[in-house]
């Protein structure tokens, strides 16, 4: 399948130069920007996204139809619109390889950033249904899917030394600090046994 060379694809940039739609969101905004009848920035993007898959499976050698896409087919669209990401990925052997702030330029390709790609999969798997897709062979919802998601997320936290993980580890101490100062507290102003309530003024 040669897709990369395709003229046609909504995400090569229209005339307009690769670089001004290398990010998703950021073409996306910039199209509902222009659009002030659209519902939502959300609706147009989600729009946008749809008609791009569309052209996608147009385009796929052999063209396919919305009822023969697997999540095979949605993971091959995803490493496709990794051309047009604006993300510096760092391979293992970098020097830069886990630093969040470079201090020069390498060769590392660029990609979609994880957040990106996430986003732009809850649009689709939404815009699927509205569609008339059935929920339960929805390809954008595929395990192999969310895996490779999570894939992503793992190895560009580890190439840019990113954590997406700071929230998550804040709550547990937050909740174990909470419960054991919140017991230590009841105990301590249990009234005695028998004493009476204390009266208001």
């Amino acid at each position: 399948m040669d897709l990369s060379a395709n003229p046609d694809s909504p995400l090569s940039g229209g005339g307009n130069g690769g670089g001004s739609s290398s990010s998703i969101t950021s073409s996306l905004s910039v199209v509902s920007g222009g659009t002030p009848q659209s519902p939502s920035r959300y609706e147009a993007q989600k729009r946008r996204d749809w008609n791009t898959f569309g052209q996608y499976l147009r385009n796929h050698r052999p063209p396919l139809s919305l009822a023969q896409c697997s999540g095979a087919h949605v993971l091959e669209f995803l490493r496709y619109l990794d051309q047009f990401g604006k993300t510096k990925v760092h391979a293992s052997a970098c020097p830069f390889f886990g630093h969040p702030s470079p201090p020069a330029p390498c060769p590392c390709p660029l990609r979609q950033a994880w957040g990106s790609l996430d986003a732009l999969v809850g649009r689709l798997r939404a815009a699927y249904e509205e569609n008339g897709g059935s929920p339960e062979s929805n390809p954008f919802a595929a395990r192999a899917v969310r895996l490779y998601l999570r894939e992503v997320r793992e190895h560009q936290a580890r190439a840019r030394g990113v954590s997406y993980e700071k929230k998550k580890r804040k709550k547990p101490q937050q909740l174990t600090g909470d419960s054991s100062g919140s017991s230590f507290h009841s105990n301590q102003h249990q009234p005695p046994p028998g004493a009476p309530p204390a009266a208001g003024c």
